[in-house]
């Protein structure tokens, strides 16, 4: 007899970009049945509600109490905290948007909530589950790493958030080398620029690992064109990802002459948010730490902050 699940009813709060997106990949996922949108602009919940046929609600109050067993967190970062813990306190599972919170208290605040009442905290941290991440950090498994080098530019947002390219851009790039190295951050060397924004508008990180390897961030929004790349030096090896294509490459085998091997490396095409969501299932179901755990969040966040001096 096949036993059939329940699925797990979930809804979205803060349907920007990013709340569209996760609504579009959860409609399409077995585990979970999409039934409430929150968003605080009514013709906006409204009409992304329609297309799922959810329900549509407007305050924060009416999201916590409808019912749900899980809840996506995509509202503007000063916001995650207070409806992040009201959820977990009503038994919601939660999975909030990067960066976990917008102070290092607030994201502790959430962490201890989750603990308090069992619940699942995950952050999405997207770029941990894109396919190209992946064939890097298998790539390198056995390899001992001596450098990181991430690129992460581009033009203008079409508007400006409540915070710069650090938070909005370089936390993506902080949780990759923490997840690639399995080492935490011990020594920063930021430099920011500020040209056409009121928040830093450019930045250049430099990362000295607890394990001894060295990283570099570099992200902007005065590129005319986007870029995100990743590179990684070994001792034995030269690993080069194109996060954007999911072109992975290896050089190795280096002679006295100066010549060298590459060869490809297979990275599944993936959709990076869908193997985030059905990760969140995954620790909903079985009760393991979720792959992007509230601790890594914080961690991620804490870093950020003593990037731009906070």
């Amino acid at each position: 007899m096949i036993q059939t699940v329940t699925p797990l009813k979930v809804g979205v709060a803060g349907v920007g970009v990013m709340g569209r997106n996760h609504a579009r990949v959860l409609s399409d996922i077995r585990e979970f049945d999409l039934t409430t949108i929150f968003d605080m602009d009514a013709d906006t919940a409204r009409g992304v509600a329609e297309v799922y046929g959810a329900e549509a609600v407007t305050t924060a109050q009416a999201f916590v109490e409808a019912g749900l067993d899980a809840a996506v967190v995509s509202t503007p970062n000063r916001t995650h905290a207070d409806l992040s813990v009201a959820l977990l306190e009503r038994g919601v599972h939660v999975l909030v948007e990067k960066p976990i919170a917008a102070t290092v208290a607030d994201a502790r605040r959430m962490i201890d909530t989750a603990k308090a009442n069992n619940r699942v905290l995950m952050v999405g941290q997207v770029e941990r589950f894109n396919p190209a991440v992946e064939a890097v950090k298998r790539a390198i498994a056995d390899e001992q790493v001596i450098s990181i080098q991430i690129t992460r530019v581009g033009p203008f947002p079409p508007r400006m958030g409540e915070v710069g390219v650090v938070i909005d851009l370089a936390v993506h790039d902080i949780d990759i080398i923490r997840h690639l190295t399995g080492s935490e951050v011990a020594e920063v060397q930021p430099q920011l620029a500020r040209t056409r924004a009121e928040r830093e508008d450019t930045a250049l990180l430099q990362f000295r690992m607890e394990n001894g390897v060295i990283a570099h961030i570099t992200t902007n929004w005065v590129t005319p064109y986007k870029v995100r790349t990743l590179q990684v030096a070994t001792q034995g090896k030269f690993v080069v990802a194109d996060l954007m294509t999911r072109q992975v490459t290896e050089y190795f085998g280096q002679q006295p002459d100066g010549s060298y091997q590459t060869r490809a490396v297979n990275s599944w095409p993936n959709e990076p948010l869908k193997k985030e969501l059905e990760s969140f299932a995954h620790a909903i179901r079985t009760g393991e730490a979720p792959a992007v755990t509230g601790e890594d969040g914080l961690r991620n966040l804490e870093v950020a902050l003593r990037c731009l001096g906070e």
